[in-house]
Protein backbone atom coordinates (compact mmCIF):
# COMPACT_ATOMS: atom_id res chain seq x y z
CA UNK A 1 0.00 0.00 0.00
CA UNK A 2 1.23 3.50 -0.79
CA UNK A 3 2.17 5.90 1.98
CA UNK A 4 1.80 9.66 1.98
CA UNK A 5 5.58 9.96 1.70
CA UNK A 6 5.54 7.82 -1.44
CA UNK A 7 2.74 9.89 -2.93
CA UNK A 8 4.70 13.10 -2.38
CA UNK A 9 7.75 11.58 -4.03
CA UNK A 10 5.63 10.45 -6.95
CA UNK A 11 4.27 13.97 -7.51
CA UNK A 12 7.61 15.13 -8.91
CA UNK A 13 7.03 12.88 -11.93
CA UNK A 14 3.49 14.01 -12.59
CA UNK A 15 2.27 16.83 -14.73
CA UNK A 16 -1.26 17.95 -15.35
CA UNK A 17 -2.61 16.05 -18.32
CA UNK A 18 -4.36 18.08 -20.95
CA UNK A 19 -7.93 17.08 -21.66
CA UNK A 20 -11.60 17.84 -21.27
CA UNK A 21 -11.38 17.78 -17.48
CA UNK A 22 -8.51 20.24 -17.23
CA UNK A 23 -9.23 23.31 -15.08
CA UNK A 24 -9.97 26.48 -16.97
CA UNK A 25 -9.52 28.95 -14.16
CA UNK A 26 -11.94 31.22 -12.38
CA UNK A 27 -15.08 30.27 -14.32
CA UNK A 28 -14.96 26.54 -13.59
CA UNK A 29 -18.39 25.71 -12.16
CA UNK A 30 -17.26 22.25 -11.10
CA UNK A 31 -15.50 23.83 -8.11
CA UNK A 32 -17.88 24.19 -5.19
CA UNK A 33 -17.18 27.60 -3.53
CA UNK A 34 -17.98 26.72 0.08
CA UNK A 35 -16.17 29.91 1.16
CA UNK A 36 -19.13 31.87 -0.24
CA UNK A 37 -21.49 30.34 2.32
CA UNK A 38 -23.22 32.75 4.68
CA UNK A 39 -22.12 32.74 8.28
CA UNK A 40 -24.14 30.28 10.34
CA UNK A 41 -24.90 27.94 7.43
CA UNK A 42 -23.56 24.51 6.54
CA UNK A 43 -23.05 22.40 3.43
CA UNK A 44 -23.16 18.61 3.43
CA UNK A 45 -20.61 16.96 1.15
CA UNK A 46 -19.90 13.36 0.26
CA UNK A 47 -16.29 12.78 -0.71
CA UNK A 48 -15.46 10.24 -3.39
CA UNK A 49 -12.24 8.32 -4.10
CA UNK A 50 -9.66 9.42 -6.65
CA UNK A 51 -9.80 7.56 -9.96
CA UNK A 52 -6.01 7.28 -9.77
CA UNK A 53 -5.64 3.75 -8.40
CA UNK A 54 -2.15 4.55 -7.11
CA UNK A 55 -3.48 7.30 -4.85
CA UNK A 56 -4.32 5.64 -1.55
CA UNK A 57 -5.91 8.84 -0.29
CA UNK A 58 -9.02 10.56 -1.61
CA UNK A 59 -7.32 13.95 -1.91
CA UNK A 60 -4.25 15.57 -3.46
CA UNK A 61 -2.05 18.08 -1.68
CA UNK A 62 -1.21 21.30 -3.49
CA UNK A 63 1.55 23.79 -2.57
CA UNK A 64 1.41 27.31 -3.94
CA UNK A 65 3.34 30.54 -3.30
CA UNK A 66 1.69 33.95 -3.53
CA UNK A 67 3.78 36.74 -5.05
CA UNK A 68 2.32 40.19 -4.31
CA UNK A 69 3.19 43.09 -6.62
CA UNK A 70 2.67 46.82 -6.21
CA UNK A 71 0.72 46.95 -9.46
CA UNK A 72 1.12 46.21 -13.16
CA UNK A 73 3.88 47.99 -15.04
CA UNK A 74 2.59 50.40 -17.66
CA UNK A 75 -0.83 50.87 -16.05
CA UNK A 76 -1.12 54.18 -14.25
CA UNK A 77 -4.26 53.22 -12.33
CA UNK A 78 -3.11 49.68 -11.51
CA UNK A 79 -3.88 48.27 -8.09
CA UNK A 80 -1.77 45.73 -6.21
CA UNK A 81 -1.98 42.23 -7.71
CA UNK A 82 -0.98 38.77 -6.54
CA UNK A 83 0.36 36.07 -8.82
CA UNK A 84 0.19 32.44 -7.69
CA UNK A 85 3.09 30.17 -8.65
CA UNK A 86 3.59 26.49 -7.80
CA UNK A 87 6.09 25.53 -5.11
CA UNK A 88 8.66 23.11 -6.50
CA UNK A 89 8.45 21.02 -3.33
CA UNK A 90 5.08 19.85 -4.63
CA UNK A 91 7.05 17.90 -7.23
CA UNK A 92 9.65 16.60 -4.79
CA UNK A 93 12.29 19.12 -5.89
CA UNK A 94 14.11 21.99 -4.23
CA UNK A 95 12.20 25.27 -4.33
CA UNK A 96 14.53 28.25 -4.90
CA UNK A 97 12.00 30.63 -3.32
CA UNK A 98 11.70 28.63 -0.10
CA UNK A 99 15.47 28.15 0.00
CA UNK A 100 15.73 31.92 0.40
CA UNK A 101 12.71 32.35 2.66
CA UNK A 102 13.87 29.68 5.13
CA UNK A 103 16.79 31.87 6.08
CA UNK A 104 14.43 34.67 7.06
CA UNK A 105 12.94 32.65 9.90
CA UNK A 106 16.31 32.79 11.67
CA UNK A 107 15.77 36.54 12.15
CA UNK A 108 12.68 37.52 14.16
CA UNK A 109 12.44 40.82 12.31
CA UNK A 110 11.95 38.92 9.04
CA UNK A 111 9.45 36.30 10.24
CA UNK A 112 6.37 38.20 9.06
CA UNK A 113 7.94 38.70 5.65
CA UNK A 114 8.81 35.02 5.57
CA UNK A 115 5.22 33.98 6.26
CA UNK A 116 4.04 36.18 3.40
CA UNK A 117 6.10 34.18 0.92
CA UNK A 118 5.82 30.80 2.60
CA UNK A 119 4.11 27.97 0.73
CA UNK A 120 0.32 27.78 1.13
CA UNK A 121 -1.19 24.33 1.41
CA UNK A 122 -4.58 23.34 0.09
CA UNK A 123 -6.10 20.00 -0.81
CA UNK A 124 -8.15 18.90 -3.81
CA UNK A 125 -11.13 16.59 -3.19
CA UNK A 126 -14.11 15.50 -5.26
CA UNK A 127 -17.63 14.41 -4.43
CA UNK A 128 -21.29 15.33 -4.22
CA UNK A 129 -22.92 18.38 -2.65
CA UNK A 130 -25.70 16.68 -0.70
CA UNK A 131 -27.08 19.82 0.92
CA UNK A 132 -26.28 23.18 -0.64
CA UNK A 133 -26.90 26.48 1.22
CA UNK A 134 -25.66 28.49 -1.77
CA UNK A 135 -27.95 29.82 -4.47
CA UNK A 136 -25.83 29.01 -7.49
CA UNK A 137 -27.07 30.56 -10.74
CA UNK A 138 -25.45 27.76 -12.73
CA UNK A 139 -24.50 24.26 -11.76
CA UNK A 140 -22.41 21.87 -13.85
CA UNK A 141 -24.18 19.07 -15.68
CA UNK A 142 -21.90 16.60 -13.92
CA UNK A 143 -22.96 16.59 -10.23
CA UNK A 144 -19.53 15.35 -9.14
CA UNK A 145 -17.91 18.55 -7.90
CA UNK A 146 -14.39 19.45 -6.84
CA UNK A 147 -13.51 20.97 -3.50
CA UNK A 148 -10.51 23.14 -2.64
CA UNK A 149 -10.04 22.54 1.08
CA UNK A 150 -7.82 24.66 3.32
CA UNK A 151 -5.66 23.42 6.23
CA UNK A 152 -8.26 24.12 8.94
CA UNK A 153 -10.93 21.86 7.44
CA UNK A 154 -8.34 19.32 6.34
CA UNK A 155 -7.15 18.81 9.91
CA UNK A 156 -10.72 17.87 10.88
CA UNK A 157 -10.98 15.46 7.96
CA UNK A 158 -7.63 13.87 8.82
CA UNK A 159 -8.40 13.75 12.53
CA UNK A 160 -11.34 11.41 11.99
CA UNK A 161 -9.17 9.05 9.96
CA UNK A 162 -6.84 8.83 12.94
CA UNK A 163 -9.73 7.81 15.21
CA UNK A 164 -9.53 4.05 15.86
CA UNK A 165 -13.32 3.92 16.08
CA UNK A 166 -13.62 4.71 12.37
CA UNK A 167 -13.78 1.25 10.81
CA UNK A 168 -14.76 2.06 7.23
CA UNK A 169 -13.48 4.61 4.74
CA UNK A 170 -15.76 7.65 4.59
CA UNK A 171 -15.73 7.37 0.78
CA UNK A 172 -17.23 3.86 0.78
CA UNK A 173 -20.31 3.77 -1.45
CA UNK A 174 -22.33 1.76 1.09
CA UNK A 175 -20.91 2.41 4.56
CA UNK A 176 -19.37 5.83 4.02
CA UNK A 177 -20.32 9.04 5.82
CA UNK A 178 -21.00 12.62 4.75
CA UNK A 179 -18.99 15.63 5.85
CA UNK A 180 -20.60 18.83 7.15
CA UNK A 181 -18.81 22.10 6.47
CA UNK A 182 -20.04 24.67 8.98
CA UNK A 183 -19.10 28.31 8.59
CA UNK A 184 -18.87 30.67 11.54
CA UNK A 185 -16.53 33.58 12.25
CA UNK A 186 -13.73 34.22 14.72
CA UNK A 187 -11.81 37.43 15.08
CA UNK A 188 -13.42 38.82 11.95
CA UNK A 189 -12.34 35.87 9.79
CA UNK A 190 -14.21 32.85 8.47
CA UNK A 191 -13.96 29.90 10.83
CA UNK A 192 -14.71 26.26 9.99
CA UNK A 193 -13.58 24.65 13.24
CA UNK A 194 -17.06 23.28 14.01
CA UNK A 195 -17.18 21.28 10.78
CA UNK A 196 -17.49 17.55 11.34
CA UNK A 197 -18.22 14.12 9.90
CA UNK A 198 -21.79 12.88 10.13
CA UNK A 199 -22.34 10.29 12.84
CA UNK A 200 -24.40 7.96 10.71
CA UNK A 201 -23.41 5.94 7.70
CA UNK A 202 -25.22 6.69 4.45
CA UNK A 203 -25.25 4.57 1.32
CA UNK A 204 -25.13 6.45 -1.96
CA UNK A 205 -28.57 6.90 -3.49
CA UNK A 206 -29.39 5.66 -6.98
CA UNK A 207 -28.93 9.11 -8.54
CA UNK A 208 -25.43 9.41 -7.08
CA UNK A 209 -24.43 5.93 -8.22
CA UNK A 210 -25.78 6.71 -11.68
CA UNK A 211 -23.75 9.92 -11.83
CA UNK A 212 -20.57 7.98 -11.06
CA UNK A 213 -21.45 5.36 -13.65
CA UNK A 214 -22.20 7.99 -16.31
CA UNK A 215 -19.43 10.52 -15.69
CA UNK A 216 -16.72 8.54 -13.95
CA UNK A 217 -14.48 9.91 -11.22
CA UNK A 218 -11.90 12.64 -11.72
CA UNK A 219 -8.19 11.88 -11.70
CA UNK A 220 -7.11 14.50 -9.19
CA UNK A 221 -3.66 14.69 -10.78
CA UNK A 222 -5.35 16.57 -13.61
CA UNK A 223 -6.00 19.50 -11.29
CA UNK A 224 -2.52 20.00 -9.92
CA UNK A 225 -0.54 22.80 -11.57
CA UNK A 226 1.74 21.80 -14.42
CA UNK A 227 5.30 21.23 -13.27
CA UNK A 228 7.35 24.32 -14.24
CA UNK A 229 10.17 23.93 -16.72
CA UNK A 230 13.71 25.07 -15.94
CA UNK A 231 12.98 28.37 -17.69
CA UNK A 232 9.80 28.86 -15.68
CA UNK A 233 11.66 28.17 -12.42
CA UNK A 234 14.09 30.96 -13.30
CA UNK A 235 11.16 33.25 -14.10
CA UNK A 236 9.50 32.44 -10.77
CA UNK A 237 12.72 33.29 -8.95
CA UNK A 238 13.02 36.57 -10.81
CA UNK A 239 9.39 37.43 -10.01
CA UNK A 240 9.97 36.60 -6.35
CA UNK A 241 12.95 38.95 -6.14
CA UNK A 242 10.99 41.74 -7.87
CA UNK A 243 8.05 41.21 -5.51
CA UNK A 244 10.25 41.45 -2.42
CA UNK A 245 11.82 44.63 -3.82
CA UNK A 246 8.35 46.19 -4.16
CA UNK A 247 8.34 46.33 -7.95
CA UNK A 248 5.31 46.15 -10.23
CA UNK A 249 4.42 43.05 -12.20
CA UNK A 250 5.99 43.28 -15.66
CA UNK A 251 3.79 41.59 -18.29
CA UNK A 252 6.47 41.98 -20.99
CA UNK A 253 8.97 39.95 -18.97
CA UNK A 254 6.72 37.40 -17.31
CA UNK A 255 3.36 37.48 -19.07
CA UNK A 256 3.99 34.47 -21.29
CA UNK A 257 4.88 32.36 -18.25
CA UNK A 258 2.77 33.49 -15.29
CA UNK A 259 -0.10 35.90 -15.80
CA UNK A 260 -1.53 38.31 -13.29
CA UNK A 261 -5.27 37.87 -12.58
CA UNK A 262 -7.43 39.09 -15.44
CA UNK A 263 -4.58 39.49 -17.92
CA UNK A 264 -4.34 37.84 -21.32
CA UNK A 265 -1.16 36.18 -22.53
CA UNK A 266 1.79 38.33 -23.52
CA UNK A 267 3.61 37.55 -26.74
CA UNK A 268 6.89 39.32 -26.12
CA UNK A 269 9.74 38.74 -23.69
CA UNK A 270 12.81 40.94 -24.18
CA UNK A 271 14.88 38.62 -22.00
CA UNK A 272 14.25 35.53 -24.13
CA UNK A 273 15.80 34.90 -27.53
CA UNK A 274 13.39 35.23 -30.44
CA UNK A 275 14.59 31.87 -31.64
CA UNK A 276 13.55 30.20 -28.40
CA UNK A 277 10.38 28.10 -28.58
CA UNK A 278 7.21 29.73 -27.35
CA UNK A 279 6.18 28.75 -23.83
CA UNK A 280 2.52 28.30 -23.07
CA UNK A 281 1.48 30.38 -20.03
CA UNK A 282 0.66 28.25 -17.05
CA UNK A 283 -3.04 27.65 -16.53
CA UNK A 284 -4.57 29.85 -13.81
CA UNK A 285 -4.91 27.81 -10.66
CA UNK A 286 -8.16 27.13 -8.82
CA UNK A 287 -8.00 29.10 -5.60
CA UNK A 288 -9.73 29.04 -2.23
CA UNK A 289 -9.67 32.52 -0.77
CA UNK A 290 -9.86 31.05 2.74
CA UNK A 291 -6.92 28.64 2.47
CA UNK A 292 -4.74 30.39 5.08
CA UNK A 293 -1.06 30.51 5.91
CA UNK A 294 0.23 27.71 8.08
CA UNK A 295 1.47 29.66 11.09
CA UNK A 296 3.25 26.72 12.66
CA UNK A 297 5.69 26.23 9.77
CA UNK A 298 9.28 26.66 10.87
CA UNK A 299 11.02 26.16 7.56
CA UNK A 300 12.20 22.64 8.43
CA UNK A 301 11.65 19.94 5.83
CA UNK A 302 11.70 16.24 6.69
CA UNK A 303 13.34 13.86 4.20
CA UNK A 304 10.96 12.00 1.92
CA UNK A 305 10.80 8.27 2.53
CA UNK A 306 9.40 5.73 0.14
CA UNK A 307 7.46 2.54 0.82
CA UNK A 308 6.67 -0.08 -1.83
CA UNK A 309 3.08 -0.37 -2.99
CA UNK A 310 1.30 -3.61 -2.18
CA UNK A 311 0.32 -5.58 -5.27
CA UNK A 312 -2.31 -7.66 -3.47
CA UNK A 313 -4.57 -4.89 -2.17
CA UNK A 314 -7.23 -5.14 -4.87
CA UNK A 315 -7.67 -8.86 -4.19
CA UNK A 316 -8.76 -8.37 -0.58
CA UNK A 317 -12.32 -7.69 0.63
CA UNK A 318 -13.26 -4.01 0.73
CA UNK A 319 -13.60 -4.03 4.52
CA UNK A 320 -10.07 -5.42 4.92
CA UNK A 321 -8.68 -2.94 2.40
CA UNK A 322 -10.35 -0.09 4.31
CA UNK A 323 -8.74 -1.26 7.55
CA UNK A 324 -5.32 -1.41 5.90
CA UNK A 325 -5.73 2.04 4.40
CA UNK A 326 -6.86 3.56 7.70
CA UNK A 327 -4.01 1.83 9.53
CA UNK A 328 -1.54 3.17 6.99
CA UNK A 329 -2.89 6.71 7.25
CA UNK A 330 -2.76 6.65 11.05
CA UNK A 331 0.74 5.22 11.05
CA UNK A 332 1.97 7.87 8.63
CA UNK A 333 0.42 10.77 10.56
CA UNK A 334 1.78 9.52 13.91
Amino acid sequence: MATLAEIRAKLKEQETRQGGNAPTGGGDKAIYPHWNMAEGTEAVLRFLPDSDKENIFFWKERLMIKLPFAGIKGQTDSRPVTVNVPCMEMYGETCPILTEVRQWFKDKSLEDQGRKYWKKKSYIFQGFVVENPLKEDEQPENPIRRFIIGPQIFQIIKGALMDPEMEELPTDFVRGVDFRIKKTSKGGYADYSTSQWSRRERALVDAEKAAIETNGLFDLNDFLPKKPSDVEVKVMTEMFEASVDGEAYDPDRWGQYFRAPGMSASTGDPNVSKSAPAVKPMTPVEEDANAGVERDDTGTVKPIQSTPVSETTEEKPSSERAQEILKMIRSRQQ
